[in-house]
């Protein structure tokens, strides 16, 4: 027959089995769970990947629009044109000669 005493001893057995698997349960979560630490070191570190990508291209596209704008007939030296044209392209007129 089961004594009071060991059924006291069962109850606060199973009462700490509970409570360890309900701090397991919750500990795993907030380690590795839908919003735990590793998921959040995830986040943080494609965000700073994602933010240098965007300055890069940011920086890309402010040397575009300045090549762009320098393009525009405001800005642009139609001379200084020709002979960038000229030297990248390698092409001369019939009555110029190429000093080496």
């Amino acid at each position: 027959m089961i004594t009071p005493a060991f059924q006291r001893r069962l109850v606060d057995v199973g009462f700490a089995i509970l409570i360890a698997g309900a701090l397991f349960h919750f500990g795993h979560s907030a380690v590795q769970g839908q919003s735990g630490l590793f998921v959040n070191l995830a986040v943080e570190t494609e965000t700073k990947r994602l933010a240098s990508q965007r300055d890069a291209l940011s920086a890309e596209r402010a040397e575009l629009e300045n090549l762009t704008k320098r393009l525009s007939t405001n800005y642009l030296d139609l001379d200084l044109l020709d002979e960038r044209a000229r030297d990248v392209l390698g092409y001369l007129r019939p009555d110029e000669v190429v000093l080496p």
